[in-house]
């Protein structure tokens, strides 16, 4: 796919990878580049490649790009797995080491941020550098621990409703209930309302992509495994191990996220880091792509002269 035939609202043509048996969906634009390293582009929780579109048709013209539907997503396969950081890292070292075949900038929004963490923390010999836009994934927090025995003595109600409410989503009908619910489009419209800051960034090309992967087999049970799985590494520890360069990119209006208390932590664990504070919400690479995609060029053109 050439640069040239790139629009920010075409419907991108891609291709599939066979990985341990499954389909795996990727789009590519742009020409390779010797002195400038890929972009591996990587969606959040129920997105996919088509939440780039504007990011590939900003950046193509200068990086090799690609995107790609993390299993169980988009137009990928939805098998039956425990799907976690540690699947996602595996796809993603894999896709790099097998279709790109050269180190490789990642970037990712959300759940795929926390996946490109991982990526570059623990398979470094892959990541060329990491670029995350209101990443996800926990911290380690002392600080936050569970109740003490006297303080849940003093709120028995609220105790016994928190536990009856997490008994009740551990059903399956109450899964599947949700499920159908939250995957109707005017429920998706009104959720992008609350995180995007410009609600004319929300067209009914966004909600039909999001909604188009919710009507696949297999789209319930990767549902119920996301919100049964296990919390995976903590973020921390991921830092820890981190040695390429590091660019986060916030959008401060994100109702989901404290962005100014997760840079003061991203700050302590990887004090090298670069970041831009943006007024858009939860997805700042598709609200505001005329600052995004800018701010990416520049600074992996800077990080560029590193050996890749």
């Amino acid at each position: 796919m050439s640069a040239q035939t790139i629009s920010a609202t075409d419907s991108m043509v891609g291709e599939y990878w066979q990985w341990q048996g499954h389909n795996i969906y990727y789009v590519k634009a742009g020409e390779s580049q010797p002195q400038r390293p890929p972009l591996l582009l990587v969606h959040g929780f129920g997105a996919s490649t088509d939440h780039w579109r504007k990011n590939i048709s900003g950046l193509c013209n200068e990086f090799e790009v690609w995107a790609i539907d993390l299993l169980g997503f988009g137009r990928s396969a939805k098998p039956k797995l425990e799907y976690s950081g540690n699947l996602w890292r595996d796809q993603l070292n894999d896709f790099i080491a097998e279709v790109i075949g050269k180190k490789t900038v990642l970037a990712g929004n959300s759940l795929g941020g926390y996946a490109c963490l991982c990526v570059a923390a623990q398979c470094p010999d892959v990541a060329a550098g990491l670029v995350l836009f209101n990443s996800a994934g926990p911290f380690s927090d002392n600080q936050l621990a569970s109740d003490t025995e006297s303080t849940k003595k003093s709120k028995p109600a609220t105790n016994l409703f928190g536990n009856f409410l997490r008994w009740t989503f551990r059903q399956k009908l109450s899964q599947f209930l949700l499920f159908q619910y939250i995957r109707q489009p005017w429920v998706i419209r009104n959720t992008l309302k609350k995180v995007y800051a410009d609600h004319s960034a929300i067209t009914d090309q966004l909600v039909a992509d999001i909604r188009r992967p919710s009507q696949d087999k297999g789209a319930f049970d990767v549902f119920c495994s996301v919100f049964s799985t296990p919390q995976g590494e903590k973020n921390d520890a991921l830092l820890k191990q981190l040695i390429c360069p590091l660019l986060i990119l916030w959008g401060e209006a994100d109702p989901w996220m404290n962005t100014r208390e997760r840079s003061q932590k991203f700050r302590q664990y990887y004090p090298e880091l670069t970041e831009h504070f943006l007024t858009a919400g939860h997805c700042p690479h598709d609200e505001v792509p005329e600052q995004v995609n800018p701010i990416v060029k520049d600074w992996v053109l800077s990080i560029s002269h590193s050996p890749l």
